[in-house]
């Protein structure tokens, strides 16, 4: 998502900052199985509408089976995104 679109998220909208001095992989589905979306560039932020359980990944902020969705049909491991939680921040993805 380029700092463009997230000035287009509604107020309310949440973001929470991806790990520092991270470019982290965007996916179509909870593990890195799925095919690469995109990259997200050093310093972004992104909105979590929801979180799916999926592969385990460990990265800066631990090891963690949760994937949040930051746009439609995209992931990124929950591991790489400060949340403040182990757990589950956003509803469960259907």
């Amino acid at each position: 998502m380029a700092v463009e679109e997230l000035t287009t998220l509604a107020a309310d909208t949440v973001v929470y900052p991806i790990a520092p001095g991270y470019r982290v992989n965007v996916r179509r589905g909870p593990g890195t199985q799925y095919g690469l979306v995109r990259t997200l560039p050093y310093g972004m932020s992104v909105p979590v509408y929801c979180q799916k359980p999926g592969e385990r990944v460990s990265g800066p902020y631990g090891t963690s089976n949760l994937w949040d969705n930051i746009a439609n049909g995209q992931f990124v491991s929950d591991a790489y995104v400060k949340t403040g939680s182990d757990g589950y921040i956003a509803p469960r993805c259907d």
